[in-house]
């Protein structure tokens, strides 16, 4: 595809705002400022669902009409900074290309240059490593690109792919991204809307996208969903509320010199300070200690529409509280590999699950880590597998935190020794009871043979269903069902009353219930309890007490 028609760039617009909608809590995430306006991905998202909802409005396919609604949509829905940014780029890039009927790469090219410039001049102080430095780079590389004969779906990947280069220098371009860890927010998103119209042109469908968004130069780096501000070094608030409207119906006597001087009185008043528009509407957004005051000015334009004011001061007081909570006493850190395993345990109240188990054992580093996010003063560790027990007690050494390492070995046994704990007992008293509950409980796993051997008196192929006490291969079969109950009668005794299958990732949970139906019938005294576990490798993780 050479060219690009107006029923196409209309998809395009339409997959980029769902892309970006799907995938806003990532960007969210990598925000690293505490203020209102910072939750980029869900500002940029409102400003293209806004976009998008003037594109489906719009009744004609010729690309003049569809890039002023995509330009006034974007404009009317802008939230924040990142929105306004964005709301500015998609005006240049409107601008430019509403003067052809096709989208080609050369006009497209220009487009991306002509974005860049507008939003450069909305900013009253661009700062380089962030969005408007990913949309620079990206227009520049894509006007000494070569452009002949090239299809648009080859050459907006390219564009992409500057983009994606720029957007991990964004870090050294700008230190709080860098303490962070991450990239910058508003430039991810941008990049999303650019891939939701690659998409488009491919034929793919809008999906959750996977990000290596973290940057491992980063001490603290971590992923997005967990990454933790300090609280310490927050840059000081000078300018405490967040206001932001539109002008409309602007007083026939009002230029567009007036509005320039109203954009330098703000400036004088306030930073983060964004005015664009015309003599048709004025979006206003500023970071002052005098919204009335700024409300006084904007009204010797014209009206006043949509006002809305946040105090950035209560938000970030609310942040840094949460730093000068009190630790509690007591807190609980749990290994386990698995959905329905992990609800569990947090369903037991535990603090943090660290995702780990066989062939994925947890480093020492990964367990100090986690332990470090629990505000108590003392954390209790389940490693709930043999082989992280000696990295968790090298955790001591790493962590904040004072631990307290529980040796359980087997998913059961972390189960027994949580449901011991008791938030008001002394400290000896829970290490001693969670460590007792250990006995308490038989463990066993039913899996399968990785290669044939000999063990445990089993002569075994590679695929052979397997069940495994605590100790050694008890029973073999080739069917999952019969090994399991093959398994629970190697490891009954007369002393059991519960009986518990976590089922995982590859098991039905019809079949699970089958087997605990046959249980049911077999040991009519005991109490037959199926839970989805989601464990990969095992098809069932027993438990019996």
């Amino acid at each position: 595809m050479l060219k690009i028609n107006g029923v196409t760039f209309r998809k395009m617009i339409l997959n980029g705002a769902k892309l970006l909608d799907i995938n806003k809590e990532h960007v969210d995430a990598l925000n690293v400022f505490p203020v209102p306006d910072g939750d980029t991905g869900t500002n940029m998202s409102l400003t293209m669902i806004s976009a998008a909802k003037e594109i489906t409005k719009c009744p004609s396919n010729n690309m003049e009409d569809l890039c002023a609604a995509f330009s006034k949509g974007a404009l009317r829905g802008a939230r924040g900074n990142s929105g306004v940014i964005l709301s500015q780029i998609i005006k240049g890039m409107s601008e430019a290309l509403s003067k052809s009927e096709y989208v080609t790469c050369k006009n497209f090219a220009l487009a991306l240059s002509a974005g860049s410039d507008v939003a450069y001049k909305a900013v009253t102080k661009p700062k380089e490593g962030t969005i408007l430095t990913v949309i620079r780079s990206m227009s520049e590389a894509a006007v000494k690109m070569p452009k002949k004969d090239v299809e648009m779906e080859t050459f907006l990947q390219k564009v992409i792919d500057i983009g994606e280069e720029t957007l991990k220098l964004t870090p050294e371009l700008l230190p709080v991204l860098k303490k962070a860890g991450v990239v910058d927010a508003g430039g991810r998103g941008l990049l999303i809307i650019f891939q939701g119209f690659l998409n488009m042109l491919k034929g793919e469908e809008a999906t959750n996208l996977n990000f290596e968004d973290s940057i491992k130069e980063a001490q603290a780096a971590e992923s997005a969903e967990t990454k933790e501000i300090d609280y310490n070094h927050l840059a000081d608030i000078e300018f405490g509320y967040c206001t932001e409207f539109f002008i409309i119906n602007l007083n026939k006597r009002t230029t567009m010199a007036d509005i320039d001087r109203f954009r330098n009185k703000l400036m004088s008043i306030g930073d983060c300070v964004l005015v664009i528009g015309d003599l048709n509407m004025v979006k206003v957004h500023v970071h002052s200690n005098e919204p009335g005051n700024v409300i006084t000015h904007a009204l010797q334009l014209g009206e006043i529409d949509k006002i809305k004011i946040e105090n950035m001061l209560q938000q970030n007081r609310e942040l840094v509280g949460k730093q000068a909570e009190q630790l509690k006493k007591y807190g609980l850190v749990s290994v386990c590999a698995g959905e329905g395993l992990s609800n569990i345990f947090k369903d037991l109240l535990v603090d943090r699950i660290i995702e780990g188990g066989q062939t994925m054992n947890p480093s020492a580093e990964d367990i100090a880590a986690a332990c470090d996010k629990v505000p108590a003063e003392n954390v209790f560790v389940f490693p709930n597998n043999k082989n992280i027990i000696l990295a968790a007690e090298q955790a001591k050494n790493l962590s904040k935190r004072v631990l307290h390492i529980i040796p359980t070995t087997n998913i059961p046994q972390g189960l027994s020794a949580t449901l011991a704990f008791n938030p008001e007992d002394e400290l000896e008293n829970n290490i001693e009871n969670m460590t007792a509950a250990l006995d308490n409980v038989k463990a066993g796993c039913v899996t399968y043979a990785v290669r044939s051997t000999e063990v445990d008196d089993f002569k075994l192929k590679e695929g052979d269903i397997i069940g495994i006490d605590s100790k050694s291969i008890v029973a073999k079969g080739d069917k999952i069902d019969n090994v399991t109950k093959d398994l629970i009668d190697k490891m009954m005794s007369k002393d059991v009353s519960n009986i518990t299958l976590y089922f995982g990732n590859n098991v039905e949970e019809s079949e699970a219930q089958h087997i605990a139906d046959d249980l049911a019938k077999k040991y009519k005294k005991c109490d037959i309890d199926v839970h989805f576990g989601g464990q990969p490798l095992y098809y069932f993780i027993v438990s019996l007490e």
